[in-house]
């Protein structure tokens, strides 16, 4: 018998518990396990894999996974596929914004080509104008930011255009209310698709994976426990200048190449700094990041 060869229904996963996969289709969520040859490989399934299924069971909605396509990108804490835009959390206060991990994670959205928004939260509770230097530092760098209050839901109109279309995950330090604006969106923007946590309490009671949660607007957002460590890790000293958009242009005239933009004449990023072009504290944070990863080079 001949004839044409069907493709294979095509769909993106959701979650992944205990060797059970949720790949969403246009039509449908199917239950899944993932072909043997993906463990022989060493190419486990994630949430945010867009895959290839063949449908054992219509009617109970079940699967296999017979095909990975290519990954755009891969984080391994939280495990998820093909994220493509990193929502930054701080808080004005509450806990007091910590900057150093602020900018790992834009260096890390940068070495992963991932789009950035920065979400200043808690804006009810800023009384001395704090929110107004986070943003003059960060839009200086070229990264939007978006302030949010939940209390007096401010914000999430912008917040919601922002993640359209977006397979995003949100990160920040612990209590600046991640938690709260995932709630949030969650209970605001989601797609009404019963089925879909029928099929995935299971996973309720187990410990919390990377779990994609669609919009209604189009996008997804991660959710997840966040990332549980951040390492500056295949980064060199020598090219920290460039995950760094306030430098982008002025590096290129410094007077000598290769400037380090800490201690050379004639550098056109510290001339940029003095003109106020440049935030200050962004400087040195980078001037602490650059030691560190010179001294790991070294030893």
């Amino acid at each position: 018998m001949t004839g044409e060869v069907e493709s294979l229904p095509s769909g993106i996963i959701l979650k992944g518990i205990g060797g059970f996969y949720y790949v969403k289709t246009s039509n449908a969520v199917y239950e899944c396990r993932a072909r043997g040859i993906f463990r022989k490989d060493d190419h486990s399934p994630l949430p945010g894999d867009r895959v290839g299924i063949t449908v054992l069971d219509e009617d109970k909605k079940t699967g296999t996974i017979d095909e990975i396509l290519p990954r755009e990108s891969h984080l391994v804490r939280p495990a998820v596929a093909n994220v493509n835009q990193l929502a930054v959390v701080l808080a004005v206060k509450s806990p007091s914004p910590d900057f150093m991990l602020v900018d790992k994670l834009l260096i890390t959205a940068r070495l992963k080509e991932l789009d950035v928004v920065i979400c200043v939260n808690k804006m009810d509770l800023d009384e001395n104008g704090e929110c107004k230097n986070i943003r003059a530092a960060y839009e200086q760098a070229g990264y939007p930011c978006i302030q949010l209050s939940s209390k007096f839901d401010i914000g999430f109109d912008i917040l919601k255009h922002k993640l359209q279309g977006k397979i995003t995950v949100f990160a920040g330090q612990s209590g600046v209310g991640k938690s709260t604006i995932l709630n949030k969106i969650m209970n605001s923007w989601i797609m009404k698709t019963g089925d879909i946590s029928g099929k995935i309490e299971r996973g309720r009671h187990t410990t919390r994976h990377a779990e994609l949660v669609e919009l209604e607007s189009g996008g997804y957002v991660v959710d997840t426990p966040g990332f549980s460590s951040l390492e500056l890790t295949g980064i060199k000293s020598s090219e920290l200048d460039t995950f760094y958009p306030e430098f982008n242009d002025r590096r290129l005239h410094c007077k000598f190449i290769g400037c380090s933009h800490i201690s050379e004449p004639g550098c056109s990023v510290k001339e940029a700094l003095e003109a106020g072009l440049i935030d200050r504290g962004r400087y040195l944070r980078y001037i602490e990041f650059y030691n560190a990863l010179k001294q790991r080079r070294e030893y």
